[in-house]
């Protein structure tokens, strides 16, 4: 019977994607990926023709995790909630308690390494690379659109770059955990943009976490 080459397949590309993050992809040689997996040349081409491939194949695997991450968060939180603003509140909540719990420094993001060497792929993958944070904007702006109609925000905004703040908060917060040493930075960034959000939609005057609301 023949084996299943699945954990090899995987043991390629988690080697892969971690040598990736330490030194971006044009830095990360087959060679490399190979002695980290420990196995031979030829079972990593019998998995990966090209170093393309197992690039867009990278993307695709996180793509999907990443997609399955937001939708459980969002699922859990509608079942505590039927008020769309705090169902983001909820699942940026989740988040951030993911993020308190790690003890190392964030390791970086996939997506951004290869933004920052985009020539070095094809148009395929950067497909990928958008389509990631293209499904993350549109699933938290359909939220907060409704929230709008229900809260009406306390400052003139475009929901759609909203939406995208969080997006540009992660990365950067990314950038923060690595460069200070700190494995919390991505959490308070996740509090601070849910803070913005809460005190963007609430009523003058409302009260929150028991204390009234700046003018």
């Amino acid at each position: 019977m023949p084996r299943d080459g699945t954990a090899t397949r995987t043991a390629i590309m988690d080697a892969a994607q971690a040598l990736i993050l330490e030194t971006g992809f044009a830095a990360a040689s087959i060679d490399t990926i190979i002695a980290r997996t420990g196995i031979t040349k030829g079972a990593f081409f019998y998995h990966f023709r090209t170093k393309a491939e197992l690039a867009r194949a990278l993307v695709e695997r996180d793509a999907a995790l990443d997609a399955a991450h937001l939708e459980r968060h969002l699922s859990r939180a509608e079942t505590l909630s039927r008020d769309p603003l705090q169902q983001v509140l909820l699942c940026l909540g989740f988040y951030e308690e993911e993020m308190v719990a790690m003890n190392a420094p964030y390791p970086g993001c996939l997506y951004a390494c290869f933004l920052y060497e985009a020539q070095l792929f094809d148009a395929e993958t950067m497909d990928l690379v958008r389509g990631v944070f293209a499904h993350w904007a549109g699933q938290i702006g359909d939220k907060l659109r409704q929230a709008a109609r229900l809260h009406p925000p306390r400052l003139p905004v475009s929901i759609a770059t909203l939406a995208d703040m969080g997006l540009a908060i992660t990365e950067g917060a990314y950038i923060l955990s690595k460069l200070r040493q700190d494995p919390l930075a991505v959490a308070a960034q996740f509090r601070h943009y849910r803070n913005y959000l809460e005190l963007l939609f609430s009523a003058p005057g409302a009260a929150l976490d028991g204390k009234p609301a700046p003018a």
